[in-house]
């Protein structure tokens, strides 16, 4: 391929502080072994800093409050930073993907003649959306996010999205995005074990632990998982519900907690807040069976969740809402729940019939997706000079 790139990655997250890694992570990390890979640091999250390979550049002036905020008060700041980013560090190709920024690098990028591939990694207005309870604020937050997500993919010149409903929503809007999956790290996520981590989270041998794993967010209807916990406690009152991960910039981990406590079903659940990724494996080897409880039907029609990629990995039965990316990929070890009665049908089956899966998830390994994102970059690269 020649000389590596040099490529600015302006990602939707605090690429350094963020809790969970998203797929700029694994991709980029990849990336950046054999090119200069640039990123801004927006400094929003409060997690422990992780270690890079990207060339970071500070973007945050004022490190404060939530993500709107946030934003709009560093906005001033991100846009001189990206600009001196393009032009004195000679990028050859932008992946932009966060909204505000997103505009700001692209127009940094247009004004230097650099070529930008927009990786819309879910749907932008009602991600953003999903923080806020107030149905104006909602809304006035979703018509402002998709104004300025529109202005971004119109002046991009490629799209690239990470489900196969989302491709078909764009094309709806008059968008040729190229699909690139969400992916896993097949060389950490395999089946092992679960006997150690029982062990340290006090489960004893022998007990079905119901599991789930990612943000703690009113996305995903764990208040609906804890609803049903009374009734398969009838079942096999050995049940335990594991969930791992904690909640990013809401309370909804503190409702969960009361509302298991109003139905008498706290001793049963484990909430082990946020861990480091490289130790989610092992949290996930002591799971009969995996969960993905994606609730909002907008989000819903067009997600591809990493943790379908990591369950999988790792070997085990998931029961998920009826995803139709995930279920367009199925597999032996899928189970699609629609109604709460649904829901305590397929997890009381799985306690009669329990199992383990050898799964072949290879094509979707970050290692590839990195190819994949490999190829556009340096099309892109090579088509500007």
């Amino acid at each position: 391929m020649g000389a590596g790139l040099k490529i600015l990655l302006v990602s939707t997250q605090d690429y350094l502080h963020h809790p969970i890694p998203s797929r700029h992570h694994y991709i980029f990390e990849e990336l950046a072994k054999r090119h200069e890979v640039h990123v801004p640091h927006f400094h929003v999250s409060q997690g422990a800093e992780r270690k890079t390979r990207l060339v970071v550049h500070e973007a945050t002036k004022y490190p404060r409050g939530g993500p709107l905020v946030h934003y709009t008060l560093n906005a001033p700041t991100q846009f001189r930073v990206l600009e001196e980013i393009v032009r004195d560090c000679r990028i050859d190709v932008v992946v932009a993907s966060h909204v505000i920024a997103g505009m700001a690098v692209i127009r940094a990028a247009r004004r230097h003649r650099v070529p930008v591939l927009f990786d819309l990694k879910d749907w932008f207005p009602d991600s953003a959306a999903a923080y806020y309870k107030n149905p104006v604020l909602k809304r006035v937050v979703r018509d402002a996010v998709w104004f300025v997500t529109r202005y971004n993919l119109d002046r991009s010149d490629r799209i690239s999205t990470v489900s196969p409903s989302l491709v078909s929503q764009l094309r709806s809007f008059g968008y040729d995005p190229a699909l690139i999956t969400n992916g896993v790290d097949t060389d950490r996520f395999v089946p092992m074990d679960g006997g150690p981590m029982r062990k340290e989270l006090g489960i004893r041998d022998g007990e079905f632990v119901i599991g789930f794993e990612g943000a703690v967010e009113r996305w995903y209807a764990l208040d609906r998982v804890i609803d049903a916990l009374p009734g398969l406690l009838v079942h096999r009152p050995d049940t335990r519900l594991l969930v791992v991960g904690g909640s990013l910039f809401t309370g909804y981990m503190d409702e969960l907690k009361a509302r298991a406590e109003a139905l008498g079903v706290l001793g049963h659940i484990i909430f082990t807040g946020p861990v480091r990724y490289h130790d989610l494996p092992r949290y996930i080897a002591p799971m009969d069976l995996c969960l993905i409880p994606l609730s909002p039907p907008q989000w819903v029609n067009i997600a591809l969740p990493n943790k379908f990629f990591e369950y999988s990995a790792c070997g085990k039965p998931i029961l998920s809402s009826p995803i139709p990316d995930v279920m367009g990929i199925g597999g032996p070890h899928l189970s699609i729940y629609r109604t709460e009665a649904e829901f305590s049908e397929r997890v009381i089956a799985a306690m009669d019939r329990p199992g383990t899966y050898t799964l072949d998830v290879e094509r979707f390994s970050w290692k590839r997706k990195a190819a994949e994102f490999e190829e556009i970059l340096s099309g892109l690269a090579a088509s500007s000079r």
